[in-house]
């Protein structure tokens, strides 16, 4: 049976005592749903210099209307004494009420206020900020894997806190697609049933948004965002995948009901009916943020143990179109950083061999080792989520090879990965485990197995450094503080990794006070 990252490395002997989780009983989650009209709250995305998508959602009590129209208002500060951008909008049922607006005229590297009126009442007031053209330093939040059923949002709460970050980075499973109980009963899920149909997708999203910490970091930060395969269904590939029961229907009837739904709910540009989500958000000269999908575009699927289908020359995670697209936009890339925004872990991991991760795509690996070396690309950073673990790793070709790389040095390595924890969703092993897996792969320069978190990720002209933040219960309504575990930074031309310290101060950008 495929591997799945439930059962992360328990391939190695000496890994055997993996996934000994503690067990945990159902809760009730007591925190009230919001009310109101506007009880989705409000949500900011895909950041321009002189432009970024707004987004609400209108919900009417009774029978739900035709269409409903309202206003939205934009200003420098939020106390709205100055407006510099409004309109109006329409919404109905085929979009499900959801608002987006691509509000567009605006001041580079600045932070706005925005609302939203209609059905007799203002929706709260929400923070955002468009890109710099140029910029002296950039800091973004990364973020994976946000089961709501396997705990509360803490992640989210800490960086809503943060006055200091551009946007944040999620790199996919903001929702999950499991029935009530089947993935974590922590707290319970909407619908209860799987989620299979459009009506389906939409409640989840639904549910998600009236957590009080999504609710907070979205009305603080603007999201950047790309889909993993939670959004659809487990372990999918562009064919589908083995965890859909065909008596749900057709796959390719519930990909396109999933993908309306995210493009509903989420800050996005674009209806996504292509399910072309790859695309480039430029950071004026310091970084372009490439994000690709290893899901749903071009994966081809995955192979069982010991497959020579793995090694096949031709074989594709991103499929051809896609992988032309982001070898082109790393050859001429101007930016300081190239910073790769995706879902699954790139660094080899031999003592398993996950056929889900790049692991499981060799050829596709090399291909994009190839358009580094070739092109002589520089200060390529590479994000991944997914795994629901820590893995801070160099980039190289055959790593285990001592002649291909040098861990002391960094020889061979051409590039760099950040892979950030969970928010929620369960962690593959305990502690002591971490140990062995660098011992075994001495280009991972750090690792943690049980932890959730985030990546403060932190861009100037000398350095990417990213920073390991981690809280210790989510499964407590009053969890704990996200506190600083570990960084690392890779200088400027150098393409791989050291241990670093804490963060650095940056200057704080105006937050929004919090909701009494």
């Amino acid at each position: 049976m495929r591997l799945r990252r439930r059962s992360l490395l328990k391939a190695a002997s000496a890994l055997a005592a993996l996934w000994a989780l503690p067990s945990a009983g159902c809760k009730n989650d007591e925190q009230l749903a919001p009310s109101g009209p506007f009880r989705h709250g409000v949500a900011s995305g895909d950041p321009l210099p002189d432009a970024v998508i707004l987004w609400t959602r209108v919900t009417r009590e009774g029978e739900p209307p035709a269409s409903i129209s309202g206003t939205w208002e934009l200003a420098k500060e939020a106390a709205f004494v100055a407006v510099v951008g409004s309109g109006a909008f329409t919404t109905d049922a085929t979009r499900d009420y959801t608002v987006k607006v691509d509000a567009t005229g605006l001041e580079a590297g600045t932070t706005y206020f925005y609302r939203f009126h209609g059905e007799g009442v203002t929706s709260a007031i929400g923070r955002t900020r468009t890109a710099p053209r140029t910029a002296s330093h950039l800091r973004f939040a990364v973020v994976s894997c946000s089961n709501l059923a396997m705990g509360y949002f803490h992640v989210y709460a800490a960086i809503a806190e943060r006055a200091d970050i551009d946007a944040v980075i999620h790199l996919g499973d903001y929702i999950y697609e499991y029935a009530d109980g089947d993935y974590g009963d922590e707290r319970k899920s909407e619908p209860k049933n799987e989620v299979v149909t459009l009506a389906d997708y939409r409640l989840r999203y639904a549910q998600y948004r009236t957590d009080p910490d999504v609710l907070e970091i979205h009305r603080q930060h603007p999201f950047i965002t790309t889909w993993d395969d939670h959004e659809v269904r487990d372990n999918a590939t562009k064919e589908g995948t083995g965890e859909h029961d065909p008596k749900f229907g057709p796959y390719a009837d519930r990909k396109r009901a999933a993908f309306r739904a995210y493009a509903e709910w989420m800050p996005i540009r674009g209806d996504l009916a292509d399910g072309k989500l790859w695309r480039t958000l430029r950071y004026g000269d310091l970084a372009d943020l490439i994000l690709l999908d290893t899901r749903h575009w071009g994966k081809e699927g995955q192979t069982g143990d010991n497959d020579p289908a793995t090694t096949v020359p031709t074989r594709q995670i991103l499929g051809a179109d896609q992988e032309a697209w982001a070898f082109e936009e790393l050859r001429t890339s101007t930016a300081q950083w190239k910073v790769v925004c995706q879902q699954v872990l790139m660094a080899s991991l031999p003592q398993e061999l996950n056929t889900d991760q790049w692991d499981g795509y060799p050829a596709a690996r090399e291909r994009f080792y190839d358009a580094i070396e070739k092109n002589a690309v520089k200060d390529v950073v590479v994000l991944s989520g997914d795994i629901h673990a820590s893995f801070a790793s160099d980039l190289a070709r055959t790593p285990n090879v001592a002649a291909a790389y040098d861990a002391t040095t960094g020889r061979g390595s051409l590039a760099v990965e950040l892979v950030t924890p969970s928010v929620t969703s369960e962690t593959p092993s305990k502690p002591s485990d971490a140990a062995l897996v660098m011992r075994e792969n001495p280009w991972m320069k750090h690792v943690d197995l049980d932890r959730h978190g985030y990546v403060l990720l932190d861009l100037d002209a000398t350095r990417a450094h990213g920073a390991y933040f981690y809280v210790n219960d989510v499964e407590s309504r009053d969890g704990q503080d996200a506190v600083f575990g570990t960084a690392l930074q890779t200088a400027t031309g150098t393409s791989f990794l050291a241990a670093a310290g804490p963060p650095v101060d940056r200057p704080a950008y105006p937050l929004l006070p919090k909701p009494t």
